[in-house]
């Protein structure tokens, strides 16, 4: 089987295991979307599911976020981890968004990436899945899998999204890069992974 056959069988894959893919952290519009994935860096969806209800109580716009301290907001986001550094983050860009965009989240890379604690990935989750434009965002699960699936050489995750790119067709990448992290969680983990119960890894090169 070739690498371009290969492809095609993973689409079938996903799509088969996984026609729907919700998006994993809860939100309401781009803001929200931007600190839950914010919040997400190193700390599980379910995690951030349980911590933003709390959080966007109090402030669920830059307006009313930049009212918080960046003390309080660290107390609210603190079982996220890395709390002094996302609190600050969280503050600062509130502060940008509403001195720069009027409010509201902008939807480019450049001016996404420019704000205090977004990068690339991020940004690319928010492109995405706020604003509809294609991306493939990839995480440490992404770049994991791809490698395990012969699909990319593991060097970084900019090679990764690279080959990511250029093997899939670009309409599905939005989609795309949703199953592959619900694929991996249920059939391709990285502990206790059993080969020939993954329907994909057990694909002939």
């Amino acid at each position: 089987m070739s690498k371009k056959e290969k492809v095609v069988e993973i689409i079938k894959i996903l799509e088969h295991h996984f026609p729907e893919v919700p998006i994993p952290l809860n939100h309401s519009d781009p803001y929200t979307l931007l600190i839950a994935v914010l919040l997400s860096a190193q700390c599980t969806d379910e995690r951030v599911n349980k911590i933003t209800p709390l959080l966007f109580k109090r402030a669920d716009n830059p307006f009313d976020m930049v009212k918080l301290s960046v003390e309080e907001i660290k107390e609210i986001i603190k079982p996220c981890g890395l709390s002094p550094k996302k609190s600050k983050a969280i503050h600062q860009l509130s502060q940008i968004i509403i001195d720069k965009y009027q409010g509201k989240v902008p939807d480019n890379y450049q001016a996404l990436e420019d704000l205090p604690g977004v990068g690339h990935k991020t940004a690319s989750v928010v492109m995405s899945q706020a604003f509809g434009y294609p991306a493939f965002p990839v995480d440490t699960h992404i770049h994991r899998l791809m490698y395990r699936w012969g699909l990319s050489n593991g060097k970084n995750v900019i090679q990764t999204e690279k080959d990511a790119k250029r093997l899939f067709p670009k309409n599905l990448w939005n989609k795309l890069h949703l199953q592959i992290i619900y694929f991996g969680r249920k059939f391709c983990p990285a502990r206790g992974h059993d080969i020939n119960k993954c329907p994909i890894c057990i694909l002939k090169t």
